[in-house]
């Protein structure tokens, strides 16, 4: 299968392209992070406008697209609403339409942040209720896709692992905060269920290749605090754990609002592939075998240049 993968410079987008690549076709996209020595052939190309969509769809000629791209942090977006709302929804959008016109296959990904986290086990068809900007921008993505694009699947994710510049998941920030003797906040009072990236990576694979289509939740089905999950990776790699500093939310310093419980229900994508989705110490150990495997570097080596996916 041709696939064509954005944010390819990105932690999921890079992790998702480098397996696929070993079965797949795969063309990556980024905007203009220079990547080197890949499995797989990258196009740096400006997505922000709505031909560009259709520009791309003819040079390439994939048979299903996988959407990485984002506009992912927090402040940022609360910084500048309006290109965060042409880059988490708009563009999703041109892709959807794109998709449709050319009957290729498309997945988009969206966010847990979707949900206020007042309430926690939040299934597919609750309702929403966006704390900032970019949780509003990934919805109206999400309403985008779907509305030029019924046959479409968004996936709602969350998701860690190891990246190009080593900073991109809440994992490795703590891996590298606690390895180096720093200490680190870890919140007592916010809960996620994220998946390993390289879990979740083969999971879309298998998405891309299937006819599901609509909304599906994809995470552990097992949560924790972020602060237990600090304490988790801590005795993974056998670090201080003391160095993490247990901290409630409102004490955190973070300048935009966050969702504290996104306890996350991922029933209906079990029922669909017949399979339950990885639990947390499952993950930890695919993350620790990347660690001992020399992951990382490898790549660190496939970057040269400033992170802008």
């Amino acid at each position: 299968m041709r696939i064509l993968i954005s944010g390819a410079s990105g932690l999921l987008g890079l992790n998702l392209a480098i397996q696929a690549s070993s079965g797949h076709a795969v063309t990556g996209v980024v905007h203009e992070h220079v990547l080197k020595g890949l499995p797989f052939p990258v196009l740096a190309r400006d997505l922000g406008k709505p031909d560009a969509a259709a520009a791309l769809f003819d040079e390439v000629q994939p048979e299903a697209v996988i959407h990485c791209a984002a506009m992912a942090n927090i402040d940022e977006c609360e910084a500048e609403p309006e290109r965060a709302m042409r880059i988490n929804a708009d563009l999703p959008g041109w892709l959807a339409g794109e998709a449709r016109r050319c009957g290729v296959r498309l997945i988009h990904l969206s966010t847990d942040a979707v949900f206020d986290g007042e309430k926690g086990d939040y299934r597919e068809e609750d309702a929403p209720n966006p704390l900032g900007v970019y949780a509003r921008t990934k919805l109206a993505g999400e309403r985008k896709v779907l509305e030029a694009n019924p046959e479409a699947l968004v996936a709602r994710v969350n998701f860690y692992g190891w990246s190009l510049s080593g900073k991109r998941s809440l994992a490795e920030q703590f891996y590298y905060h606690l390895a180096a003797g720093r200490p680190m906040q870890g919140f007592t009072d916010v809960y996620f269920c994220p998946l390993l990236v390289n879990q979740l990576a083969e999971l879309l694979i298998d998405l891309a290749e299937s006819r599901l289509a609509g909304l599906y939740h994809l995470f552990s089905p097992e949560c924790m605090s972020k602060y237990k999950f600090g304490i988790a990776i801590a005795r993974k790699f056998g670090l201080d754990e003391t160095l993490i500093r247990p901290t409630p939310l409102t004490q955190s310093g973070l300048k935009a609002a966050r969702s504290p419980n996104l306890r996350m229900c991922s029933e209906k994508i079990n029922l669909a592939l017949s399979r339950p989705l990885p639990g947390q110490a499952e993950g930890l150990k695919g993350f620790y075998q990347l660690w001992a495997e020399g992951y990382p570097q490898r790549l660190r080596d496939y970057g040269s240049g400033p992170a802008s996916d």
